[in-house]
């Protein structure tokens, strides 16, 4: 007797990214970005899996910065949600456009009249207008916010879930969905998938852990301070024109004061801006004087401009 019970069907393969390899789509983010090989692999991965990305590691190491090279490599959209305490779904997800609904709500004042004209009481007038109500609760009235602008997008997106950690921990449980079923549920109109799964980045500074939770349903990639050499391979794509020479000493200095006992360590950034400094002042080479007077690129705390000012002459 043949059953009625259809068949399980193979899942659907992911898109294909159009890389066929790790090394590959490392060659193709080396025209912005410069990412050692083991990123490069967990980007892939992500990418070829269909899963999310977790990016954790000290600020300022490139950790949105691979975000955007990412969208720009694939030629996808970006979009961005930047995580705060007290990020909630309305600046997440959506919210309803109150005022719209009120301005419609006045403009067929009439028909609504007309609608309960002749209930005989409080509950008939509801009862007549019941079937309406959802009109009022209709994606004309939706503003859509970065988890469901990803999810309606009519192309592949990246979406960056940046600094996670500065959320509640509560938020990421409402992550979740988007997560694991690259989905979103909205209680007045049901459950919404997507047509086109996002690439789903998020960047953490681990200023507190992540929930397992979380961590389950991500792959992970630890960015950390780069090595001499790749600071400088990054120093030689941002900042055009830089001699090497200028560059070989700006990262052994930069790597010598993070080895200082600092509030905040020089970032990736900072070390970017300072060599845009120095070349703009017209700097061949590190001078103490122009070293001394160009800190402030550099470290951000009085107290670790004292400490490196003071170790002047054996960082030079």
């Amino acid at each position: 007797m043949a059953s009625n019970v259809p068949a399980p069907q193979p899942p659907t393969p992911a898109a294909p990214a159009g890389f066929t390899s790790a090394a590959s789509l490392e060659k193709a983010l080396s025209r912005t970005y410069v990412a050692d090989s083991r990123t490069a692999l967990s980007a892939w991965l992500a990418l070829e899996l269909a899963r999310p990305l977790l990016l954790e590691g000290p600020a300022g190491v490139g950790k949105t910065d691979l975000a955007r090279a990412l969208a720009e490599t694939l030629g996808r959209p970006l979009v961005r949600l930047q995580c705060y305490e007290g990020l909630d779904e309305a600046k997440a997800l959506y919210e309803w456009d109150y005022a719209k609904q009120m301005l419609y709500t006045q403009l067929l004042r009439d028909s609504v009249s007309a609608q309960t004209s002749g209930a005989e009481s409080i509950v008939d007038a509801v009862d007549r207008l019941a079937g309406a109500e959802s009109a009022f609760f209709g994606k004309r009235f939706l503003i859509a916010r970065p988890l469901l602008q990803v999810i309606e997008s009519p192309t592949p997106a990246v979406l960056l879930v940046d600094e996670v950690d500065r959320a509640d921990p509560e938020f990421e449980a409402f992550l979740l969905e988007i997560l694991a079923e690259n989905q979103v549920t909205i209680p007045e109109l049901g459950t919404l998938k997507a047509a086109h799964p996002p690439l789903v980045i998020l960047t953490t500074n681990a200023t507190r852990d992540m929930t397992d939770a979380l961590r389950r349903r991500c792959l992970h990639a630890f960015l950390d301070y780069p090595p001499p050499s790749r600071e400088i391979a990054i120093l030689e794509l941002r900042v055009p024109g830089i001699a090497k020479d200028l560059a070989e000493a700006l990262v052994r200095f930069v790597h010598d004061v993070r080895g200082l006992e600092l509030r905040k360590a020089p970032s990736i950034a900072e070390t970017i801006d300072w060599a845009r400094a120095l070349i703009l002042l017209g700097a061949s080479a590190l001078e103490k004087e122009l070293v001394s007077s160009t800190l402030g690129a550099l470290v951000k705390h009085e107290e670790d401009r004292r400490k490196v000012e003071a170790s002047l002459a054996k960082l030079l």
